[in-house]
């Protein structure tokens, strides 16, 4: 095994880790059961939120707030009570959609997809949202992914990965606006399994998980691969730097859509990890809203 069990609760589709280091805790979630978790890296059990409605993301406001994403908007969260408000309404009269994955820009921009719960062709989207100003960037995307940035917001990246392809674009490093148009940075189909969750560590490497190819790829900022390591689960999900210098990169997976042949040839299906390697990642900026 190249990693080790962080997290033993296992999650139908575990998504969206965030990691927050005045607290040594990491979320995630499972979506399709409107869960949330949250466990200490320095040990204890793990904490399990049951939500109203489906949520993917999280992100830290401030030491008493945090921004959580779900099916239906934006919601600031009291960290200490768990208390929900609604920020900022997203899709919330359409009930086919959801929200997905996302990630917070080095100025303190959020971007954030949604798509169909039943991820259905083209009927997601990639918005940007930064102090109470909400814009449309990439319509018509069916399952979105890999949203990350460089450490300079200089350059972003996203997928769609019904179509397998993963792209960079330049993005302007004081909003967070991307301009210009995307660029082809990597082809998965030319590789088995699916492009999902991506972080990009200080050195500008791409760390991507590939679900259904059971492992974490990383890439160059020319696309260039330059290693691939080994997750103990088929469909590993979103990655995330943790630790107190952001050493580590934490691994969610899932066991969506796997019959009982499936799970028994894979055991940890949905359980979270930490990978047996060192990185040099960089912890996540708070949102500003």
């Amino acid at each position: 095994m190249t990693a080790e069990i962080l997290s033993g609760e296992v999650c139908e589709l575990g998504e969206g880790p965030t990691y927050d280091p005045a607290t040594d805790t990491l979320y995630w979630f499972d979506i399709l059961a409107s869960r949330m978790l949250e466990k200490q890296l320095s040990g204890g059990a793990t904490r399990i939120h049951q939500l109203s409605e489906m949520a993917s993301a999280i992100a830290t406001i401030d030491a008493e707030r945090q921004l959580l994403l779900t099916e239906t908007g934006l919601y600031v969260r009291d960290a200490a009570t768990g208390s929900l408000s609604l920020h900022h309404a997203v899709e919330a009269s359409n009930a086919t959609t959801r929200s997905n994955d996302a990630r917070v820009h080095p100025c303190g921009a959020l971007w954030f997809g949604t798509m169909g719960k039943k991820a259905e062709t083209g009927a997601g989207a990639i918005y940007w949202y930064f102090r109470g100003e909400l814009r449309l960037l990439y319509p018509a995307i069916t399952i979105p992914n890999s949203i990350c940035f460089s450490a300079d917001g200089t350059v972003a990246y996203y997928a769609d990965t019904a179509t397998n392809l993963l792209f960079r674009v330049d993005c302007d490093g004081d909003t967070g606006l991307p301009h210009g148009e995307p660029r082809l940075f990597t082809d998965g189909r030319l590789r088995t399994g699916g492009i999902d969750g991506s972080v990009v560590d200080r050195d500008g490497v791409l760390w991507n998980a590939c679900w259904g190819g059971g492992r974490v790829d990383a890439y160059a900022p020319d696309g260039t691969l330059l290693r691939s390591v080994a997750v103990p689960a088929t469909q590993p999900s979103c990655p995330a730097f943790v630790g107190a210098r952001a050493e580590r990169l934490a691994v969610t997976s899932a066991h969506e859509g796997m019959d009982a042949a499936a799970l028994k040839a894979d055991p940890h299906a949905g359980n979270t990890f930490l990978l047996d390697i060192k990185v040099n990642g960089r912890h996540e900026p708070n949102v500003l809203i």
